[in-house]
């Protein structure tokens, strides 16, 4: 577990431990020749890959970014995944109880980025962080409510539909300041609607970009995900964020790297982005 500060603000990084995905997937078009030099994957072609969230405290509001996979997959899934629903267990080690959180804003609604945003109670799901107001956009709501066959399997409606019925989500409509210091910004790729969310205090910046960037080993701008529905997006929108985050030296969180959930990143020598190492 990592704290740093961000002028006012106390960032905790916590985890819903670990869970596996395909190589392949989670490299898309980029030969494994090339990655595997980075990530070693097993006898399956498995990676293992973190689930990190980001505790804010020292605000007017206490801030949860994500929630992880949560409890509710179902045996197939787990199975597949081998999660490990660790998020509360976090929360005990961090000193934090949900009942603190007033703000959980999720980057978007795939299941491994919402999942504690409810969970089950006398066999309906219920809110996890019962003070608490969530975020999303309205846009990625509309998509998971279609259910396309491209992508379905990522979205679980009970991870946010109960919430959204009883009036605890809030839909935004594009970049929004959410509480002092702390606002969030669209950038499409991933999914259409996808939003990172900055923390400006005291001059200084800590960005959590969810699956825009998702491990520090998916910095260059073109090694984006099979997952992501629109990859031309997503390169533009890390050229995008590099143009601010590089410049303006922001502390960035990566959403699935367990092994360095936080670094800062310079333009290299090869006019590719590179890890500032510390």
């Amino acid at each position: 577990m990592r704290t740093v500060s961000v002028g006012d603000f106390e960032i905790t990084v916590l985890s819903d431990g670990t869970y596996e995905l395909d190589g392949g997937a989670f490299f898309g078009v980029v030969p494994k020749v090339l990655w595997e030099k980075r990530i070693q994957a097993d006898a399956r072609n498995m990676l293992r890959v973190g689930t990190n969230c980001l505790l804010i405290r020292g605000g007017k509001k206490t801030v949860l970014v994500e929630t992880g996979i949560g409890s509710k997959l179902n045996e197939k899934s787990r199975g597949i995944h081998k999660n490990q629903e660790l998020l509360m267990k976090s929360f005990e080690e961090a000193g934090a109880s949900p009942d603190e959180i007033d703000i959980v804003i999720n980057t978007h609604l795939h299941f491994d980025h919402c999942g504690w945003n409810t969970h089950y109670k006398d066999g309906r799901a219920v809110a996890t962080f019962p003070k608490a107001k969530y975020y999303v956009q309205k846009g990625e709501v509309e998509h998971a409510h279609e259910q396309h066959e491209r992508d379905r399997v990522s979205y679980l409606t009970d991870n946010y539909d109960p919430l959204i019925q009883n009036g605890e989500m809030v839909l935004l409509d594009g970049d929004r300041e959410i509480a002092p210091g702390i606002s969030v910004k669209v950038f499409p790729g991933h999914t259409r609607d996808l939003q990172a969310v900055i923390v400006r205090s005291g001059g200084q910046t800590l960005c959590y970009p969810g699956d825009l960037m998702p491990t520090t080993n998916h910095l260059d701008p073109t090694w984006v995900m099979g997952y992501d529905l629109y990859p031309l997006d997503s390169i533009a929108s890390r050229h995008r964020f590099y143009q601010e985050a590089i410049p303006e030296k922001w502390l960035v969180a990566f959403t699935h790297d367990h092994e360095t959930p936080l670094a800062y990143v310079e333009m290299g020598e090869k006019g590719k982005p590179v890890l500032i190492r510390q």
